[in-house]
């Protein structure tokens, strides 16, 4: 069950502005690893979109849904819409492994984040997602 926040956000402010409370509101190392994989995906793709839906999760896009980045009491959820379609070289997918269609990284405290894998298996969405744009 995802963490309530209490956002003090109204319904019309900007996406980034809305990642950025929740990240603060997460005080911890949730926050931090939130902050550290939202900076990963904007130096993988400079043109992300960040999206805040489904009442409190914030998403990245371009061409499409990239990932969400779900805050959980243990774990940073970061699910890919098309990730079952995705190279995954360095198995970093270790999460929701049995869909057809997405595939999901859960980072817990201590856990490092294999940075150079990270960013290619964003670009490797973005292309997937530019791809799928231009049939």
């Amino acid at each position: 069950m995802r963490k309530s926040m209490s956002t003090t956000a109204t319904e019309g402010e900007a996406p980034a502005h809305l990642i950025d409370t929740r990240i603060k509101e997460l005080g911890d190392w949730r926050g931090t690893t939130l902050a550290r994989v939202r900076g990963l995906i904007k130096q993988a793709d400079p043109d992300v979109v960040e999206e805040w839906k489904w009442r409190g999760v914030p998403v990245w896009s371009h061409a499409g849904i990239i990932c969400t980045g779900e805050s959980y009491k243990a774990t940073i959820k970061l699910t890919f819409a098309r990730g079952a379609s995705l190279p995954d070289p360095k198995g970093l997918f270790n999460a929701s492994l049995d869909g057809n269609t997405r595939r999901a990284i859960d980072i817990h405290e201590g856990d490092e984040i294999d940075e150079a894998a990270f960013k290619a298996l964003i670009k490797a969405a973005v292309k997937l997602n530019t791809a799928k744009k231009k049939r």
